[in-house]
């Protein structure tokens, strides 16, 4: 049996279960697969000091960003001002609560408690044993709902529409916001799974000394997919962050399929139906996805159009193709090394861009609560607004379900390097 004292030295990678033997890590440099080139571990330079600094600020510049007004427009002698506490609120009274309820969790909610979260874990703040665990085990997956840069590119396309109406101000609380979108994604840059798991609870034992170069399944282990320890494939619960687990995940193409179907399916409508309904000097104007980004082509705004149609069309529609794609490459029965290859990048960009297909509803919420003018100029949500944001989430929760490990299972093993030390 490899005992605890050794297990840190060894590691599946849960991108492609390849056993790797991690080196000695320099400060400031960091372990890749050999294989798939996925970030094992990284040691940072003052691992303690950095993402704490980065948390406090960022959580410093959120309470300044709530304090004071966010943006302000001027349209023919009439003004409109708002903070980011004002747009849940006109949402919920334009009886759009879910729309209200997913600003405050992915823009606010989330983004704050991600921060508070890495300020007690990284400070080894004493609390009870449960209560460390539970947190790390919810951190890292929070950190693919917080949207607050989603959103602020979504505030930027939204003065780009606005500027062909009046003049846009920006408020007080512009800039802490910038800062804060810029502090949050640094805080957690600087922190490193496994290293954050040591200092919770040691890894458990190994039952036998790992072969590197090769499969954890073929060696009858299996990594834990919260706290990377290293099991055998007959433990279902992790013996120190308690989370059940498989060798692969139970069903997953089976969800990530049926996930897929229902985004499909939903997304149809979603591009019918309007996203947001425009009254102007009594004229009721309603709205499609599309509708709107031939409108902004058709004034000028070119650029703005393309960041519209990438990110509310082609991304979605490419990203159901793509996860159809990975599931099709995963059931297989032959596979090489180029087309594993392939996939894990496909894989990598699905994770990375899906969530921001969310920029066209945070547009809809900023236009929503900014343009109120009474008859003169006044924009509102519609139902397929709730619609895209719904298959934005199952396409989220499509690519989550999917297990990249699959793409690799049948390759014929091959010994390769231990994980280069690279610097950061």
């Amino acid at each position: 049996m490899c005992s605890s004292h050794h297990a840190h030295q060894w590691m599946l990678c849960p991108q492609c279960d390849l056993m790797t033997q991690l080196p000695e890590i320099r400060p400031g440099s960091k372990a890749s697969c050999p294989r798939c080139h996925t970030t094992l571990q990284s040691n940072w330079v003052e691992p303690q000091k950095r993402p704490t600094a980065y948390a406090l600020a960022a959580l410093f510049m959120l309470l300044l960003a709530n304090l004071f007004p966010f943006i302000n427009m001027r349209v023919a002698g009439l003004s409109s001002e708002i903070s980011l506490t004002k747009i849940p609120q006109v949402m919920i009274s334009d009886d759009y609560s879910s729309l209200a309820t997913l600003f405050l969790l992915f823009v606010q909610a989330v983004p704050a408690l991600s921060m508070l979260m890495i300020l007690l874990l990284v400070n080894n703040i004493p609390l009870p044993q449960r209560l460390k665990i539970v947190m790390a085990r919810v951190l890292f997956q929070l950190k693919t709902w917080g949207m607050a840069e989603i959103f602020l590119a979504g505030v930027l396309v939204s003065f780009v529409k606005l500027m062909a109406y009046g003049e846009i101000g920006l408020g007080t609380s512009f800039v802490p916001w910038c800062l804060f979108c810029l502090l949050h994604l640094r805080a957690f840059q600087c922190i490193d799974r496994r290293s954050l798991w040591q200092g919770i609870s040691p890894l458990p034992a190994i039952p036998h000394t790992p072969v590197p170069g090769i499969s954890g399944l073929s060696q009858g282990l299996r990594s834990c997919r919260c706290c990377t320890a290293v099991l055998p494939v007959d433990t279902l619960e992790c013996p120190r962050c308690g989370v059940h687990g498989h060798a692969r995940r139970k069903h997953s193409l089976q969800w990530t399929l049926a996930l897929l179907v229902t985004s499909i399916l939903i997304y149809i409508p979603a591009n019918l139906m309007p996203i947001m309904v425009t009254e102007a000097l009594g004229n009721k104007i309603t709205s499609t996805i599309m509708a709107g980004v031939i409108l902004l082509w058709s004034d000028g705004s070119y650029p703005v159009a393309l960041v519209i149609f990438i990110a509310s069309i082609m991304v979605p529609s490419l990203k159901m193709l793509a996860i159809g794609w990975l599931c099709w490459h995963a059931n297989e029965r032959d596979s090489n090394r180029d087309d594993s290859d392939k996939m894990h990048r496909i894989y990598e960009v699905v994770e990375f861009v899906g969530r921001w297909s969310m920029i066209d509803v945070f547009v809809i919420a900023v236009l929503s609560a900014l343009v109120r003018m009474g008859q003169l100029m006044s924009i509102y949500p519609a139902s397929g607004a709730v619609l895209f944001a719904l298959v934005v989430i199952l396409t989220m929760f499509a690519a989550m379900t999917f297990d990249p490990r699959l793409t690799w299972d049948r390759i014929q093993e091959k010994n390769t390097k231990e994980p280069a030390s690279d610097g950061q």
